[in-house]
C-alpha cells in the first residue's frame, strides 16, 4: 500500500473535520476500509464523513452490536463493523454484498475480519493513537 496523505489530529473536532475533508472525494460505490485499534477514532471519522453528506453526526453510532447502520443523506452511507464476526461468511448472511455493490458509500471498521470479501479497489484509512489526544490519520492507495 502506498500512503498518499497523513494528518495528525489533536481533538475529536479535528478528527471529524478530517473525515469531512476525506468525504469530499467519495462517490457512490466507494468502499472504505477503516483500520485502527479500539478507541482510535474510527467512528468519529465516520461521523465527519456523514456530516459532509448532511447526515447529523449525532445519528452516527458504532454498529458493533448491529453489525451495520444505514444513514440517508445526499448519498446513502453504510457503516459496517465487522469486529464481532467470527468468519467472513457471516457477513454474507446479513447481505454485505448489497452494501458493497449498492448505491451508497460503504465504510467498514475491522475490515481485516472480512478481507477475503473485499475488492482490491477499496480505499484504506488507518487511524493510529500517537498519545491520549493525538491521532495520526493516514490515507492509503491499494497497490
Amino acid at each position: 500500500m502506498k500512503s498518499i496523505s497523513k494528518v495528525v489530529t489533536t481533538s475529536i473536532e479535528e478528527t471529524l473535520r478530517a473525515g469531512e475533508q476525506f468525504a469530499a472525494g467519495l462517490n457512490p460505490g466507494d468502499i472504505v476500509q477503516l483500520r485502527g485499534d479500539l478507541g482510535a477514532g474510527k467512528t468519529h471519522f465516520v461521523k465527519g464523513v456523514a456530516r459532509f453528506f448532511h447526515i447529523p453526526e449525532e445519528e452516527v453510532q458504532s454498529p458493533t452490536f448491529s453489525i451495520i447502520h444505514e444513514y440517508q443523506g445526499r448519498i446513502p452511507l453504510y457503516h459496517v463493523d465487522a469486529y464481532r464476526l467470527n468468519r467472513p461468511e457471516e457477513a454474507l448472511e446479513f447481505g454485505l454484498e448489497e452494501y458493497l455493490y449498492g448505491d451508497g458509500i460503504c465504510l467498514i471498521e475491522w475490515p481485516e475480519k472480512i478481507a477475503s470479501l473485499l475488492p482490491d479497489t477499496c480505499r484504506v484509512v488507518e487511524i493510529a493513537h500517537i498519545d491520549q489526544d493525538k491521532r495520526q490519520i493516514t490515507i492509503h492507495l491499494q497497490d
